[in-house]
């Protein structure tokens, strides 16, 4: 088969990403046929549900898609669902898949995401331990979560603490342990870590810091957690939420450049190391101005920016401009808004509001530059901040921004 010989596009991956490269190649006016093949059984579908609305049963699977298959049909874009990708030809530019088809393409868009990082202790295996990432582990944890009256959350970030606000709004009681020093140690600065560490106190959340796990004991369906420092939870569920692995083999097998651990390189439109083909998503390692370096930023709003850039790119249309990163979570009556990249690195933290309010923002100053900016309950300050972090070259005055009778709004008039 020849080279180009096909002007399919194929996206490998039913995520938020993959979805939405496909759309935006129609958009484009991508000439050929598009083709999602998803690995999962289901329709591309929202992500952020399943370990709060869905978890709980607020939910049901239809009302997370984000699109209909009626949808998919009108923009003449063809979903494989239960199949995936298991070979890329790089020379004849050709997708080998799990139903032993060869499919020709022109352009293929890898679009894996992640996937669970594993715990490697005894009884990993037991009925009543899961993770959760994709909608088939809710589902096989949802009967037990229903009848579930010790919950025991190994990890003590994002998901971890989403879960433990569900379960402790049904009654459930619930242990988080951590590793770190703090909760949300590796997204957040301290006024927030202590914050989401006092409200989950105050509802009821036993917290233990510094612990890692040894063991899940029981016969056939865990009944404890054993800690490393020997003590034992009592629980009848564990949920593990200790962070995830990019799906880069695709690409490594290939011949594709990656950053191991990390994910797949790719350049500014999102091409990967060969020219007919694009990572985008949470496996897409990419450089990122708002922090100053490459990484693989796990969100919906960057999943939608890279499936539109790789897309554009490909249909030879101009590049959509970067927007800032951005990133939300619910948990109980709190949503926290997060503007930016914590990591670029910061010197003074200054707080707007009341944090026992539960209504306040927390800024994170680089010099006199806004890096990036927490905001609880506090939507208007996070919009405002968004637009400040886009503007690099403004420089803020601290006491501006601690002053509640400030308004930042004149920040973006001026």
């Amino acid at each position: 088969m020849a080279k180009n010989s096909s002007n399919a596009a194929i996206i490998v991956g039913g995520g938020q990403a993959g979805a939405q490269c496909a759309i935006s190649l129609r958009q484009y006016g991508w000439p050929g046929e598009v083709l999602i093949i998803a690995a999962e059984d289901m329709l591309p579908y929202q992500r952020p549900p399943l370990s709060k609305a869905y978890l709980a049963g607020e939910m049901t699977a239809d009302r997370l898609l984000l699109r209909e298959q009626s949808f998919y049909d009108a923009q003449n874009i063809w979903v494989r669902l239960a199949e995936s990708v298991t070979l890329i030809d790089r020379r004849d530019n050709v997708a080998v898949t799990s139903e032993g088809e060869v499919v020709p393409f022109a352009k293929l868009f890898i679009a894996t995401g992640t996937r669970p990082r594993k715990l490697t202790v005894p009884g990993i295996h037991l009925d009543g331990v899961g993770y959760i990432r994709a909608i088939d582990d809710v589902r096989r944890l949802q009967p037990a979560f229903q009848a579930a009256s010790n919950l025991v959350v190994i990890g003590g970030g994002y998901i971890g603490l989403e879960v433990a606000a569900v379960a402790r709004k049904r009654g459930i009681r619930v242990t988080v342990v951590e590793a770190g020093e703090r909760l949300l140690g590796r997204v957040t600065g301290e006024v927030v870590s202590s914050f989401y560490e006092d409200m989950h106190r105050a509802k009821g959340v036993d917290i233990r810091l510094r612990e890692t796990v040894a063991a899940f004991e029981g016969t056939r369906r865990v009944s404890a957690v054993r800690l490393s420092g020997g003590e034992i939870l009592p629980c009848d569920l564990a949920v593990i939420a200790v962070g995830v692995i990019a799906n880069d083999e695709l690409a490594m097998y290939s011949g594709i450049e990656v950053e191991p651990g990390e994910g797949i390189l790719v350049d500014a439109s999102m091409q990967t190391s060969d020219p007919c083909i694009y990572a985008i998503g949470d496996c897409a390692f990419a450089w990122n101005d708002f922090a100053g370096r490459r990484q693989c930023v796990e969100s919906v709003a960057n999943a939608i920016e890279q499936g539109r850039i790789a897309s554009a790119h490909a249909c030879g249309a101009s590049l959509p401009a970067r927007a800032v990163p951005w990133f939300w979570s619910d948990q109980y009556d709190v949503k926290l808004q997060t503007a930016g990249i914590l990591g670029k690195g910061y010197d003074r933290t200054v707080v707007r509001g009341d944090p026992a309010a539960a209504k306040f923002a927390v800024f994170y100053l680089q010099g006199r530059t806004l890096v990036a900016l927490d905001a609880i309950n506090a939507a208007a300050e996070f919009n405002i901040a968004k637009r400040i972090i886009g503007q690099q070259d403004l420089a803020l005055e601290a006491g501006w921004i601690a002053d509640p009778d400030y308004d930042l709004r004149q920040l973006i008039s001026a």
